[in-house]
């Protein structure tokens, strides 16, 4: 769905499953062939024969927000934005456990502080994980810095949590791995939440997700051409909102 078009770009709620870019294994059914198709011969090659128009991603899997350039100009600004991170991108999650610093094992570690509103502040360097290639992990030297501001909105049944994230940088999987580096990793999370083991009478919404429970939901940033100040919202997808429902039910017996 296309949340706002204009000469210079487009902003658009990617639903879950569907690929960003052209890649081995995915040549076809990508937004690029979307936005290709969409906006014409006049996209193709801007900022790259193979990602054309792409500023930033997000994950197959993930939903949401993302803005992609339409123009050299605006391809150039936008990425001057991100690189400055100028941008203003908030998730919604859904995550195992309820962080709190109150725990002493998240208390402990070094990466991890409190915000003024109550949250926590990760910052933690990401690389690739050193024996799978396909994932990321947090590092102690070398990596790319990495900041993730988590906000709890909810506690929910399993138990589970909704959190709010707000992204100070941008890396590859950076709320998944900051998750699980704390010990909270997504609902459904195929790669970042394997090993953890649900209570045996977990709720099987939690158990059963088919996808990582993230959702990008705001997007803010200055218009790379005329510098107006552009924001969006996108409302939780039917899955998540669904998955929210059930774990707002009360068990059997309480009031």
């Amino acid at each position: 769905m296309i949340a706002h078009e204009d000469a210079h770009l487009i902003v658009v709620d990617k639903p879950a499953g569907l690929v960003m870019h052209p890649a081995a294994g995915a040549e076809t059914g990508t937004l690029v062939n979307a936005l290709l198709y969409h906006c014409g011969p006049s996209l193709a090659g801007i900022g790259g024969e193979r990602r054309p128009g792409i500023v930033h991603r997000i994950d197959k899997d993930t939903s949401g927000l993302v803005v992609a350039a339409k123009t050299e100009a605006a391809m150039a600004g936008l990425a001057a934005l991100f690189a400055a991170h100028d941008i203003e991108r908030t998730y919604t999650a859904i995550a195992w456990g309820i962080p709190s610093l109150g725990n002493p094992r998240l208390a402990g570690l070094p990466a991890v502080a409190a915000t003024p509103e109550g949250g926590l502040r990760i910052e933690a360097a990401i690389h690739r994980h050193p024996t799978d290639r396909k994932r990321m992990a947090v590092v102690r030297k070398g990596g790319r810095h990495a900041i993730t501001h988590l906000q709890l909105e909810e506690t929910l049944e399993g138990p589970a949590c909704r959190l709010t994230c707000r992204l100070q940088t941008g890396r590859t999987h950076q709320i998944r791995v900051h998750a699980r580096h704390i010990g909270h990793p997504l609902i459904g999370d195929p790669v970042y939440g394997r090993g953890r083991t649900p209570p045996p009478d977990a709720p099987a919404a939690l158990t059963d997700f088919p996808r990582q429970a993230l959702h990008a939901a705001k997007l803010g940033f200055r218009h790379p051409i005329t510098g107006e100040a552009m924001a969006f919202e996108s409302p939780l997808p039917p899955d998540m909102a669904a998955l929210l429902a059930d774990l707002r039910r009360k068990r059997p017996g309480e009031r």
